[in-house]
């Protein structure tokens, strides 16, 4: 399967569904906010790589595996962002492996 952690093109960076596995130590947290800043956390750095900021994220879609999590999520969501305010769509759906409980995309344009 052909995979790419983003793709940019002219002034657009689409940044490829990312999960909260934490990249320093190939772990996996079990708590679905510890995973969330993980993702953001894999995110910004992409963004970063690509010539962006996380200024320039104008969409965001979440999968979260479980509807009970969405409430604990929000914190972790609001300090990721802070007052960037993205579209935004959540999807209730499985994920590839059962320690996932959050999977994040994002689309940026440079202004």
């Amino acid at each position: 399967m052909a995979y790419s952690r983003a793709v940019v093109r002219d002034k657009w960076c689409f940044v490829s569904g990312v999960t909260g596995y934490d990249y320093a130590s190939m772990t996996m947290p079990e708590d679905v906010a510890e995973q969330a800043r993980n993702c953001f956390a894999t995110i910004f750095d992409v963004l970063a790589q690509a010539g962006f900021s996380r200024n320039d994220i104008m969409r965001v879609q979440y999968t979260v595996t479980d509807p009970a999590d969405v409430e604990p999520l929000a914190p972790a969501l609001q300090e990721s962002l802070g007052d960037i305010r993205p579209a935004a769509t959540m999807i209730i759906a499985g994920l590839i492996r059962p320690e996932m409980k959050i999977e994040v995309e994002v689309t940026a344009l440079k202004p």
